[in-house]
């Protein structure tokens, strides 16, 4: 005989299902209006028992449409399932950006995306932004379309796709490794082979004070290329500062460099006292030259661009041999003072010229071409647009200057611009993805 078990439900109780999750890869963002290869934020999407393709994200509202608007975020599928958004922003200034995600019964969540739009800029297509700092430097090319970026608000070095807009794809933190705790005021850098050398201002700070951290000189080993590049610190000078104002005073006081590096004297003045260039001499691996931002030589309106060679440069940093300093040169920059210079496999250099003033946002800037023959003047390639509320600051490579077309491209400092209209310096910023320096690309003449 067969006993009947409990006598099962016509049909089972679905279970209550699990609210979705959404989840940002970065809570912030920033844009510009009418820029090109905008930067994206990742959603990742979940609920219990969904395939992630399944779950519906919308935008639904915009705190401030003049800025963006729903309708000007675009969205992509990854193919994880997850979502890309990019925004097209169309006015200067802020707007929080709701999320929603819509699951299985219905049920939603939230997120809100802060996004920030700067202004439109002259050569759109040619710009892309490197978002994260704001102050950029000084970089140098690592070969696959990436570059090494310094900040001369901070000891940290970035590696970033040259081609697009967004945040580095590494950092690396040096100020454990050079033993400061405040920035180098990195402000120029070179490489040989898979040496960079990096240098500070070497100059007081802007209220006119001595900072031991600026007066630093630095190498870094680079292995890999491209995004697998690889940074090592190796080695460090801390005296060149003083080398250079003993060997000036020993020469007459020529270009008055201890009165710049006095107590007081702020750096970003005609006789003031500012390393801004740094690169190898022709053919040498050993002879540095020094661009100096400030003085101008003589120390008068209308002056000329400084540099001093140091024979010994690799031997300076590696082993903490005394400097030996070569005959200067003066390069006429049109009034101008060295900005950057950078030199290609050629010996064709690139000279980076702009005012040696503290606030030169409209001031002129241009490149110009030079041989590498101490007694051979520069010869004007390009001038340069005013750099949009920034300064011009970074050669990132030099091209071949002999080919017709040739293009550089050029960073901008934007520490100290208003890029959202609210009166908040970049470099003040409370979100890192919101601070960014411009990259643009300048055809040669």
């Amino acid at each position: 005989m067969l006993l009947a078990g409990p006598t099962a439900p016509a049909h089972a109780e679905a279970a209550d299902p699990a609210t979705p999750t959404i989840s940002l890869s970065t809570p912030y963002l920033s844009g510009a209006v009418g820029a090109f290869g905008e930067p994206s934020v990742t959603v990742d999407l979940g609920q219990a028992g969904v395939p992630d393709g399944f779950l519906r994200l919308q935008v639904i509202g915009s705190s401030n449409p003049a800025v963006a608007g729903v309708g000007d975020v675009r969205q992509e599928r990854t193919p994880r399932g997850d979502r890309k958004l990019t925004v097209r922003a169309h006015g200067r200034g802020y707007t929080d950006l709701t999320l929603r995600v819509t699951g299985r019964g219905g049920k939603t969540a939230t997120a809100v995306l802060s996004y920030a739009a700067s202004a439109p800029v002259a050569g759109a297509l040619s710009t892309r932004y490197l978002t994260g700092s704001s102050d950029a430097s000084a970089a140098v090319d690592v070969g696959g379309g990436y570059a090494l970026v310094a900040d001369d608000e901070s000891n940290v070095l970035r590696l970033y796709d040259r081609s697009r807009s967004g945040a580095p794809v590494k950092t690396w933190d040096l100020g454990p490794a050079l033993g400061v705790k405040k920035e180098a005021d990195i402000e120029a850098a070179t490489r040989v082979g898979n040496t960079v050398y990096w240098t500070g201002s070497l100059g007081n700070n802007k209220d006119g004070k001595y900072k031991a951290e600026r007066n630093t000189v630095f190498t870094t080993k680079i292995t890999g290329s491209g995004a697998a590049t690889e940074i090592t610190f190796t080695a460090a000078y801390k005296g060149l500062r003083e080398d250079l104002v003993a060997w000036d005073a020993a020469h007459g006081d020529r270009y008055g460099f201890a009165a710049g590096t006095a107590a007081g004297r702020v750096p970003k003045r005609i006789d003031g006292f500012n390393v801004e260039g740094l690169e190898f001499a022709p053919g040498s691996t050993t002879t540095a030259y020094l661009g100096f931002r400030a003085p101008l030589a003589p120390a008068v309106p209308g002056g000329k661009a400084l540099v001093v060679p140091v024979v010994n440069f690799d031997r300076v940093v590696a082993a903490g041999e005394k400097p030996v300093f070569g005959e200067p040169i003066e390069w006429d920059l049109g009034g101008l003072a060295v900005r950057d210079v950078r030199k290609n496999a050629a010996d064709q250099y690139l000279i980076l010229a702009g005012s040696f003033a503290a606030d030169d946002n409209t001031d002129p800037y241009a490149l110009y071409q030079w041989d590498g023959v101490p007694g051979h003047a520069p010869r004007k390639r390009v001038d340069l647009p005013t750099a949009d509320a920034g300064a011009w600051e970074a050669v990132v490579s030099v091209p071949d200057l002999r080919a017709p077309g040739a293009r550089v491209q050029l960073l901008t400092d934007n520490g100290a611009a208003d890029l959202y209209g609210d009166g908040t310096e970049a470099k003040d910023l409370a979100h890192p993805e919101w601070k960014k320096s411009r990259a643009a690309w300048f055809r040669l003449g």
